[in-house]
């Protein structure tokens, strides 16, 4: 009797055991899986990112290139190639939507990919890692806006030609889409407005002060763009002209994307104008537009 109440003991002490070193390890094997993961999650989306750049780029694409983007046969031929490489990664990771009756093809996938990522060139990047789907309406799209004005709350509509949210969706409208590509001197483009501001809200909401390049500082990024930001409000006050689109006055975030506008579409004039807030540009973008011509 002794002997068999000891080997009951001896199984319920083993069991019991067990049972703990379960609830011990399972939860420590789990943890160890998951940082596993999450440490090798990055080298393997870059993994995947060069095998999608070492695909030959499709003779189609290039076409588009070609007829839909001025910019690119100004370029050197090594941002070309770059270029080329950071769109097939865009269309591989990103989704398009149409809205109103739009039909997405390669014609709107590739022009809108190929001036968003202009803004990639020659910088360390995630391809806007918030982003996940560019809703693309035919023309101009309406939104109603709510605002307070006097403790009242007002509702009205306004008609937009994109817009960037900070919860994974860029809205464009496709004629101005074509139409910003298509003049590449005039200093309006949507696409490029608004992935500037994906930039900008990579930190949260779009305040003007995007992540900035290794070298930079915030202190001279405020002061280059605070002095030609108050000066837009003025020249728009008074009717003046400007380099800058007004909307680029109503906030911080809007200049920030307003100039970048500028920065690609109208680089001589902008350096000529305004050399501190085009040095601060030329260091963000890691691209010296000016030199393209």
């Amino acid at each position: 009797m002794l002997d068999l109440a000891a080997l009951r003991t001896y199984l319920i002490i083993k069991t019991l055991f067990g049972y703990l070193m379960l609830s011990y390890v399972l939860p420590l094997a789990i943890a160890l899986i998951l940082i596993a993961y999450l440490a090798g999650k990055p080298y393997w989306r870059e993994h995947q990112r060069n095998k999608i750049k070492a695909e030959p780029f499709k003779k189609e694409w290039r076409k588009i290139l070609q007829q839909r983007m001025p910019y690119f046969r100004q370029m050197p031929a090594d941002l070309q190639l770059q270029l080329k490489g950071h769109i097939q990664v865009f269309l591989a990771e990103k989704d398009f939507v149409g809205c109103n009756g739009m039909v997405i093809n390669d014609e709107i996938r590739v022009t809108v990919a190929a001036q968003a990522c202009l803004l990639l060139l020659n910088r360390p990047t995630n391809y806007y890692p918030k982003l996940r789907t560019i809703l693309v309406y035919p023309s101009a799209f309406i939104k109603r806006q709510s605002k307070v004005t006097g403790g009242i709350a007002h509702s009205q509509q306004v008609t937009l030609a994109g817009e960037s949210w900070d919860f994974g969706k860029v809205v464009l409208s496709w004629q101005d889409t074509v139409e910003g590509a298509d003049i590449p001197d005039d200093g309006r483009n949507v696409v490029i407005h608004e992935f500037a501001h994906q930039l900008d809200q990579e930190t949260g909401r779009a305040n003007g002060a995007p992540i900035l390049a290794k070298g930079q500082n915030y202190q001279a990024w405020s002061k280059a763009f605070l002095a030609q930001f108050q000066q837009l409000q003025q020249q728009a006050i008074n009717g003046t002209p400007s380099l800058f689109d007004y909307y680029g006055a109503t906030e911080p975030a809007e200049f920030f994307a307003v100039a970048s506008e500028v920065f690609f579409e109208k680089p001589q004039d902008f350096w000529a104008k305004h050399p501190k807030l085009y040095k601060q540009l030329k260091q963000f973008y890691h691209v010296d537009p000016v030199h393209w011509a």
